[in-house]
């Protein structure tokens, strides 16, 4: 077992940040943990690198205790941190030789290890431009390369991709998936991107400090329902029968929408639509769509995950807004 958890807490004064949670991760393994903000994500990750002091309870990296054997955590991890804490005016490799000497890396094969570690995240041609010049993306790539640097057990990638467009977060993931691909590395990551999730094997979503499900995507899926199937024709009124006879599962009618329901929307819908063809029914449109971890968040939960961030948005503008009226 890579992480082991149990009872962990922690506490800011009267506020239990963190609530008592036990998790296992097993070596390899893309471990997601999924929460708004405030849930209690960092505040675990902070706790499983050694930032932070737990209130109660224990954990073990890669077998280190750490509380215990702190320093051997931090030797056998890598760390990506919400927040870029790259110099941007030295260079990639600069960068990253700063780094391996933080870490003791021998001085006979820094170079070496720099530019594998580049190579890792596609930017070994990049390694000599001031990092000011790189995109978004070229930046988490190159704070990932430095995490791997002196060559972890476990990666832990807190918020990875925040505040990069959709494009970019695709294809850092791309390359930290190809990484575990080729160095069988553990990840352990925190996000609040429901479509990042998916690419864990396991996810836990935590909502103020507490597990509230553990498992693969897959399956927290299935905990909220099936795929469900609308269609549209040119005569509703013959076409339920029809379909609930053929399809051998009750068919809902809305108006002039028929809805089914179905472990394989795909199959069901393909099944659907010949059935009617050979009917001599016409199909005007067909809509198959799938549960997603949004759906099983706010099953969980009782509200949407979206509706949390843009509260926190909300309460962060009000802060500022608040500081500049205090400043004049």
């Amino acid at each position: 077992m890579t992480i082991t958890v149990e009872k962990l807490t922690r506490s800011f004064g009267d506020v239990q940040a963190v609530k008592g949670i036990d998790l296992h991760v097993e070596r390899g393994e893309t471990f997601g943990f999924l929460g708004p903000n405030g849930a209690g994500k960092s505040t675990t990750i902070k706790m499983l690198c050694t930032l932070l002091h737990p209130t109660s309870g224990q954990a073990w990296i890669n077998g280190y205790n750490i509380e215990q054997q702190a320093s051997q955590v931090r030797q056998s991890i890598g760390i990506v941190f919400q927040d870029p804490t790259l110099d941007e005016y030295l260079t990639a490799e600069q960068n990253l030789y700063y780094h391996c000497m933080i870490y003791h890396t021998p001085k006979k094969t820094r170079a070496a290890r720099i530019q594998d570690v580049l190579q890792l995240v596609g930017l070994e041609d990049r390694s000599k431009d001031i990092v000011k010049t790189f995109s978004g993306g070229m930046k988490r790539r190159l704070e990932v390369a430095r995490g791997l640097l002196h060559e972890p057990q476990t990666l832990f990638l807190d918020e990875p991709t925040v505040g990069l467009d959709p494009q970019t977060r695709r294809s850092v993931w791309e390359h930290v998936l190809r990484l575990r691909e080729r160095t069988g590395l553990t990840i352990f990551m925190t996000t609040h991107y429901m479509e990042e999730a998916e690419y864990c094997d396991r996810i836990a979503i935590i909502d103020h400090g507490e597990i509230v499900a553990v498992d693969t995507p897959a399956a927290l899926k299935r905990m909220v329902g099936q795929d469900k199937v609308r269609l549209t024709t040119s005569s509703t009124e013959r076409a339920v029968p029809i379909l609930e006879h053929y399809l051998e599962r009750p068919v809902r009618r809305e108006e002039n929408s028929i809805y089914a329901e179905g472990e394989n929307g795909q199959a069901l819908a393909a099944s659907a639509i010949r059935q009617l063809t050979l009917a001599d029914i016409e199909v005007h449109s067909v809509e198959v769509t799938a549960p997603t971890l949004e759906d099983v968040f706010v099953h969980l939960t009782g509200r949407a995950i979206r509706d949390e961030l843009a509260g926190a948005k909300e309460r962060m503008g009000s802060r500022l807004r608040s500081r500049g009226r205090l400043r004049r």
